[in-house]
């Protein structure tokens, strides 16, 4: 690659790294144009060598905040059952630091209530995000997996989004530590039943 190619390169990973901070922070409106290319340390005229507009830079921010998010939170393979597995990314996640860390935390719960707002092309780049980190959850392809594991992956990520979002809603430390404990506890038995309960209820 040639330095000019690289200096590009490098330009273009600061304003995505300067972009998912205030997507996390700001939702869609933070980031905006000339707030991201400050913090990058770029001029407000070098964004149309990158992007073609806001609404292209938000959905490669979102890709790239999250490709991130997963490398931190899925870590290295590890040998332990399906349910260790969930129990142990559970309190990976739901911890008092990702609750306040706001700048570099899961853009899924992050963004969440913006998705649900924004139009079709975030929203489905949304979807494809939260696909990708059910099959690192899986470490396999969601598409693919048994009927009920994939319905537990399901119910495992909606609880730890879910979760993450209240304990940042409330105004009370008692209770979004407690709020966090308990999706964590709950978190860590799905996937507990054995097959005949599981086809009995």
């Amino acid at each position: 690659m040639s330095s000019r190619a690289t200096q590009k390169q490098q330009s273009r990973e600061r304003i995505l790294e300067a972009a998912g901070r205030h997507l996390r922070t700001g939702g869609i409106d933070g980031a905006g144009i000339a707030a991201v290319m400050s913090e990058a340390g770029l001029t407000h005229g070098a964004f149309y060598a990158h992007f073609s507009n806001k609404d292209e830079l938000t959905r490669n921010a979102l890709v790239h905040a999250l490709e991130q998010n997963r490398a931190r939170w899925l870590g290295k393979p590890q040998r332990e059952s399906w349910t260790q597995r969930l129990g142990r990314l559970a309190r990976r996640y739901l911890t008092g630091a990702h609750r306040q860390s706001r700048a570099d935390s899961c853009a899924l719960a992050a963004l969440c209530s913006e998705a649900a707002r924004g139009d079709s092309a975030f929203r489905r780049t949304y979807e494809e995000e939260l696909l990708k980190s059910l099959s690192g959850l899986c470490e396999g392809p969601f598409e693919t997996q048994p009927p009920q594991r994939g319905d537990d992956a399901l119910a495992y990520m909606a609880l730890l989004v879910g979760t993450l979002a209240l304990s940042r809603a409330v105004a009370s430390p008692a209770l979004a530590e407690r709020l966090l404990k308990a999706g964590a506890d709950a978190a860590a038995r799905i996937g507990h039943a054995d097959p005949e309960q599981r086809a009995n209820r």
